[in-house]
């Protein structure tokens, strides 16, 4: 006859195939074919390309390559893999068994009783079965948070690249803006002598020095901001490689011409940042860790079935043994709020994947709109350079000769540098906005197994 006490256990086992709550299914967003001002042409997996390489600076690719290893938030994320790996391995069969063993020995006596020694040891284990798969969902949720840590190392590595390729241009900006203006200086030391020696010769005016004079004190003026800006590019790349400056410093002063971006600029269409940004495929691994998240909920609505035991060994060994079952009853309203917590936090997951879906198109989309006028705009200043340089010229000659004054030649002088820095200035934009569109579209974040591989 069946005891009373198991009367309803086959009725709950029969439910031990069970998983409750819903089954996962990846997000869907609705994308345009092809960006804003892009082409059609899809460009696939690219997330291992070393873009960086496109422009040939052996030192940037050197930085680079450093600080993919040495980066302090890089090697956070890195720690959080590792913290993520250890809460998966809590998960499935090891979260179902527990179990301890205790031992003990007393000595007794006393007066008139002889002194006795007793040992004992009792080994405990207990099995929960999963009937109702909460401990596989709750599994499948550390899982989906392992991977999601993974692909934010890949949001690590992106940003690490955005701010020392960006760090390094500004520094190699800076380099290129000194050496203009100190060569401005240079232009403006000869004026003055020339003007010195005009001034002996009865030919200019004390005015005609003084303004000579100004002119390259102006110069000499903006010096010290350009030094400032490029030892505070040094120090930044320092601490984004996580290395005293000391040992860099010497090796960033020396001159190097302003990074140019290589000539392509695909970057696929719109569908390829699903499989090449990293941010989107943490927000979707988030998701698939929340919709888990429900069933681990549900699950705890239903009833638990646990088998434990003891063994006793001492000098009357003894055991026990049975099944125990807990039904959740008086806690069914907190239960099922925390179910339709979980289910809210599924929701809001989605809405993150898509919202940074959106975001992803958005920034790819700014960054080419940003890197093909500041290509047209560098095309201009070239230009505008080669004709203030002409003008320049012909005013020296003619103020040589006597017809152009003083104030026209130094004039002329002014908007010649000042077309220069700004040639400078657009170099560095054009190449930050090339930079950018990369790092927008995820390409440079999962690099090959050799790191002397070009992707």
């Amino acid at each position: 006859m069946i005891n009373p006490r198991f009367a309803a256990l086959p009725a709950v086992l029969l439910l031990a195939a069970c998983t409750v709550g819903p089954e996962y299914q990846a997000p869907k967003a609705a994308l345009v074919a092809h960006f804003a001002e892009g082409g059609a042409q899809p460009i696939g997996a690219a997330s291992a390309q070393r873009w960086w390489y496109a422009f040939d600076d052996p030192l940037l690719n050197e930085l680079v390559q450093a600080g993919l290893a040495q980066n302090l938030d890089i090697q956070s994320a890195i720690a959080r893999v590792a913290e993520a790996q250890a809460a998966a391995r809590a998960t499935g069969l090891p979260a179902l068994i527990d179990g301890s063993i205790t031992a003990q020995s007393t000595r007794s006596g006393g007066q008139g009783v002889s002194t006795a020694t007793a040992h004992s040891a009792t080994f405990s284990p207990s099995i929960l079965f999963d009937l109702f798969g909460g401990a596989r969902r709750s599994r499948e949720q550390a899982l989906a948070a392992l991977q999601s840590a993974e692909l934010s190392v890949g949001e690590a590595r992106l940003a690490f690249l955005s701010s020392v390729v960006s760090t390094y241009i500004d520094m190699r900006y800076y380099q290129e803006a000194l050496a203009l203006t100190r060569q401005t200086a240079a232009s403006r030391r000869e004026t003055l002598k020339l003007v010195q020696f005009q001034r002996q010769a009865g030919t200019a005016t004390e005015l005609d020095e003084a303004l000579a004079q100004a002119s390259l004190d102006e110069t000499l003026a903006t010096l010290p901001a350009l030094e400032s800006g490029f030892h505070a590019a040094t120090y930044a790349i320092a601490t984004l490689l996580a290395q005293p400056v000391q040992g860099l410093s010497t090796r960033l002063q020396r001159g190097a011409s302003q990074p140019r971006p290589g000539s392509k600029a695909a970057v696929g269409v719109p569908a390829d940042l699903l499989r090449n940004r990293p941010d989107i495929g943490a927000a979707e691994r988030d998701y698939a860790a929340a919709v888990a998240g429900i069933g681990v909920s549900e699950a705890e609505l239903f009833p638990s079935l646990s088998l434990s035991g003891s063994v006793t060994a001492a000098a009357a060994n003894s055991w026990t043994f049975g099944p125990s079952l807990s039904l959740p009853v008086l806690t069914q309203g907190v239960l099922r709020a925390n179910r339709a917590q979980a289910a809210a936090q599924a929701e809001q997951a989605r809405l993150t994947w898509q919202s940074t879906v959106l975001g992803a198109v958005e920034e790819v989309q700014a960054a080419q709109s940003d890197y093909l006028r500041n290509r047209r705009a560098v095309a201009a200043y070239r230009r505008s350079v080669g004709s203030y340089a002409r003008v320049v010229d012909l005013s020296r000659e003619t103020h040589e000769a006597g017809t152009t004054t003083l104030i026209d030649l130094l004039e002329n002088q002014r908007s010649l540098a000042s077309a220069q820095l700004s040639l400078a200035s657009g170099m560095r934009d054009m190449a930050a906005s090339w930079a950018t569109l990369q790092i927008a579209a995820g390409l440079g974040w999962a690099l090959p197994a050799q790191p002397g591989d070009r992707g």
